[in-house]
Parts: C-alpha cells; sequence; structure tokens
C-alpha cells in the first residue's frame, strides 16, 4: 500500500527529522500543508529533500491565488533542481476557499474554475516544457525558464468539484484530496477525473486521498476528537459538497477511526475505491497523545510493510 503521512513538527529540524522517519518506516511520501501556517513549504521542500534519498515530497496545497503561476513555477523548478532526483517532489496547488482567499488577501474568488484552468494552463506547461505563452482572461505570461526540465515535477490538484476534477484531470498528474471517503473516491473523485483524462490523451491520474486517521479502542471518544480538531472543515462550501458526496455531514464521520481491523479495512476501501495513495493524517484521542499517534503509527507501518 502507498501511504503517505501529513510533515509534522514543531520545528524545522524536527520536520527533517519526521521526513526522515517516514522514509526509514517505508512511507510512499510526505505531504506539507501551505495554507495559513508559519512555514512555506516550497522553502522547507529543499531541506527535508537533501536530508532524505528517496521518499516523495508535496505541498498540500500552496494556493494559488497568492502566487503568479510563473513565480510558482519558478518555486518548484528550485525545489527540483536542489534535488538529485525532481521527481520525488510533486507540488500541489488548489484555489482554496472564498472565506481565505477574500477575507484574508482580499482577492477575488468570483471565478475560481476559470481560474483553476488558465492557471493549471500556465503552470503545467513551465513545469512540463519550461516556457509558455498564454494570453487568457485571468493570466497573461510569457516567460521561458531557461531550460526545459529534465524530471518535471509532478502536479496535483486540490479538486473537489466537477469542474476543477475535469481541469485536474486534463491538465495535471491527478487530484489531492481532503475529507472525501471511500463512497467520494468511487462516486465523485475517481471516475470524473479518470473520465477527463482519459478524454484528454493523458495516462490514468494520481488520485491521492486525505483523511484523518487514529487507531482507538474507544471510536466515539475518537470521533469526539476529529469532530474537535477538524470542525472548520465542515464550515467550508468545498469541504460540505466533499462531505455530502460521501453521505455523510461532518469531518467526525469521514475521519477513519476504529481498533487496528476496522482502520486497516477503512484503508483498503479506500484503494478499492480507486485512490493510489493514501494521504493518512494521524490525530491522537485520548489524554495521552503521544501513545495514541503511536498506536495509530505503528498499524500504518505494518500496512506499508504488508
Amino acid at each position: 500500500m502507498r501511504i503517505a503521512l501529513t510533515g509534522g513538527g514543531a520545528t524545522v529540524d524536527r520536520l527533517i527529522d519526521h521526513a526522515v522517519e517516514a522514509e526509514a518506516d517505508g512511507f510512499s511520501g510526505v505531504w506539507y500543508p501551505g495554507g495559513g501556517g508559519a512555514l512555506d513549504p516550497l522553502v522547507l521542500l529543499p531541506l527535508v529533500g537533501r536530508a532524505t534519498t528517496r521518499i516523495g515530497l508535496g505541498t498540500s496545497i500552496v494556493q494559488t491565488y497568492t502566487r503568479h503561476p510563473v513565480l510558482m513555477a519558478q518555486q518548484a523548478a528550485t525545489v527540483g533542481a536542489a534535488l538529485d532526483d525532481a521527481s520525488r517532489v510533486t507540488l500541489g496547488v488548489g484555489v482554496s476557499h472564498r472565506p481565505v482567499i477574500e477575507g484574508m488577501y482580499g482577492l477575488d474568488y468570483g471565478s475560481n474554475a476559470r481560474h483553476l484552468r488558465e492557471y493549471l494552463t500556465v503552470l503545467a506547461a513551465l513545469l512540463r516544457d519550461g516556457r509558455v505563452s498564454h494570453a487568457g482572461d485571468e493570466y497573461v505570461a510569457n516567460a521561458d525558464l531557461g531550460s526545459r526540465p529534465a524530471e518535471p515535477l509532478g502536479l496535483v490538484v486540490a479538486a473537489l468539484a466537477p469542474r476543477s476534477l475535469a481541469a485536474a484531470g486534463e491538465l495535471a498528474d491527478g487530484t489531492i484530496t481532503w475529507m472525501a471517503n471511500a463512497h467520494a473516491v468511487e462516486s465523485l473523485i475517481a471516475p470524473t477525473i479518470r473520465s477527463a483524462a482519459s478524454a484528454a490523451g493523458r495516462p490514468d491520474p494520481r488520485v491521492v486521498v486525505g483523511l484523518p486517521v487514529a487507531v482507538t479502542d474507544d471510536e466515539a471518544a475518537g470521533r469526539e476528537a476529529a469532530a474537535r480538531q477538524f470542525t472548520i472543515y465542515g464550515t467550508l462550501p468545498n469541504y460540505q459538497r466533499v462531505l455530502a458526496a460521501g453521505g455523510v455531514s461532518s469531518p467526525a464521520e469521514a475521519a477513519i477511526v476504529g481498533t487496528e481491523d476496522q482502520v486497516g479495512d477503512a484503508i483498503a476501501r479506500l484503494f478499492a475505491a480507486g485512490a493510489t495513495e493514501v494521504w493518512a493524517a494521524p490525530f491522537p484521542v485520548g489524554d495521552d497523545r503521544k501513545t495514541s499517534r503511536q498506536r495509530t503509527r505503528a498499524l500504518l507501518r505494518e500496512l506499508v510493510a504488508g
């Protein structure tokens, strides 16, 4: 099983150590958040990449609105150039949410679907060919990065709605989701993006599925802990839609919670539904947070090894 983790640690040194440990344990990748945090993942990735040798490294996600696609491509290309194997790096991008883009940055979120398609058109061309000439409603870009990348970085999109999934399938290498359960993956995400990729003559897309995960004998307590930690996602329209597509009404219901057998079965269902990689975000249950996290990590490590 290809199982990745959320990059964790309160300091840069701890983040690097976490990635080294994840690589030693056989995890397929580590994903670093880019929205609203203090640390910029595109600055962090070269540091983590030089401390590791083979584990995949990705952003989940970098917001599109706050970085022109030419700047995003330059930054991503710099990350790739810092590593011996640029193919280890996957750039995950997304339009974020109206309250963030309009409330925090004062930008217009009204044309987000058109914005995403044009953004990907420019960004994908630069990552693939090293140059682009584009004039559209959202962006004008005439740029040459100076060389064609020897090993193009991966590009995935935080896509939770049909139009964004179609753009991701046509223009990117796949999608990375959050709060999409197995039913949402099987009924909406996987078939939509695969149909778009096929129509565009592209390879089968990556479907990276991210969910909170906790191994516990007290499922009710686990759901309560998930409700406290992840409530914010249930207030955002983009996540409300994907939760509804999964037949649930809250992040606590979407989270993977239960005993080792229950969690293992739930992760297996994600792969059966169409996931190509599961991005697990362990969260603690109960007063002994360290032991709780260790139990979840131990199961994930067993699943990777098995």
